[in-house]
C-alpha cells in the first residue's frame, strides 16, 4: 500500500490538513502518514482531529514519531527519560488512531557518547528494548529508521542497525533515500534487515545530502530497487503536493 506523507504538508497549522488529505485520496494514496513535528505534533488535542479527517477519507494512517531536539540515547538521563517518554505518548496516541505502525529515530551521538562506545551501545539498546515492550503493550508495530549521512547521526548502514535491533522485538523502517546518502548497497541493507522491515520510506537524492526529492529527480536505481521491497507500507516522503503527483507518474512509468 503507498502513502504520503506529511512531508508533503506545508502549512504551518492544520487548519489546511482536510484539504490536504482529500488531495491526498485523490492522487490514489492510501493512507497518510502523520509526522509528530513541530508546529503540528500529535498530542491529546490534535489526535481527534487526525482521525476524524482520516477517517472521513477512509484512508488508515502510519505515524512519525518526533525526532527533533530529543535522543533516546542521551547519556543525560533526563534527557534520555523525556524523550522516551514523548514515544511512549506517541506509540499510545497511534494506537488510538489504530495506525498501521509507528516509525522512530534511533538515539545520537555526541562528545561523551563517541569517547564511551559501549556504554552508548548499551543505553541505546535498552531504550529500544523498552520502546519494543511499549509496542507490545499497545499492540502497534515500531519501526527504527536507518539514518542518513551526518556526522552525529547513527544507524547510517545496515550493519550498525543490526547491532542496535538483534535481539530486540522491534522492527525496521527502511529508508531507501537516507541509504543512497551513505552506502548505497541496497542489495546487502534488504538481505540483512528485510525480514524486519515493517515500513518503508521512499524518496529521491543526488546521493550527497537528504534532499527529498521526487522519485526519479535523484540517482537511487529505482527500477533495481523497488521489485525488492517487502511488500509493507510504503510512505512517499517528498517535501510538496506536487512532487507527490510526479513521483506517482514516475513510478506509473516503470509500470509499477
Amino acid at each position: 500500500m503507498l502513502g504520503l506523507s506529511m512531508t508533503a504538508y506545508g502549512e504551518g497549522s492544520l487548519k489546511g490538513f482536510e484539504r490536504w488529505v482529500e488531495r491526498a485520496k485523490s492522487l490514489g494514496f492510501g493512507f497518510i502518514e502523520v509526522v509528530s513535528e513541530w508546529p503540528h505534533y500529535l498530542t491529546e488535542e490534535t489526535v481527534n482531529s487526525f482521525r476524524e479527517v482520516a477517517d472521513s477519507y477512509g484512508m488508515r494512517v502510519t505515524v512519525h514519531a518526533p525526532f527533533s531536539d530529543i535522543n533516546i540515547a542521551s547519556f543525560n538521563d533526563r534527557i534520555r527519560d523525556a524523550s522516551l517518554e514523548i514515544i511512549r505518548e506517541t506509540v499510545r496516541l497511534a494506537a488510538e488512531l489504530d495506525a498501521v505502525s509507528v516509525t522512530v529515530h534511533p538515539g545520537h551521538c555526541s562528545p561523551v557518547s563517541m569517547k564511551n562506545r559501549r556504554k552508548y551501545l548499551e543505553m541505546h539498546r535498552e531504550s529500544l528494548r523498552t520502546i519494543a515492550k511499549w509496542s507490545a503493550e499497545y499492540g502497534i508495530k515500531v519501526g527504527v529508521e536507518n539514518m542518513p549521512y551526518f556526522p552525529i547521526l547513527d544507524a547510517q548502514t545496515c550493519e550498525r542497525l543490526w547491532e542496535l535491533v538483534e535481539g530486540i522485538e522491534i522492527g525496521v523502517t527502511f529508508d531507501v533515500g537516507h541509504l543512497n546518502t551513505t552506502t548505497g548497497k541496497f542489495k546487502r541493507f534488504l538481505n540483512v534487515l528485510g525480514e524486519r522491515m515493517i515500513h518503508v520510506h521512499l524518496h529521491d537524492n543526488s546521493g550527497g545530502k537528504d534532499e527529498h526529492l521526487a522519485l526519479g529527480d535523484g540517482t537511487v536505481p529505482w527500477a533495481r530497487v523497488l521489485p525488492r521491497l517487502p511488500k509493507t507500507t510504503w510512505a512517499l516522503e517528498v517535501s510538496d503536493i506536487e512532487s507527490a503527483r510526479r513521483s506517482l507518474e514516475f513510478l506509473k512509468k516503470l509500470h509499477w
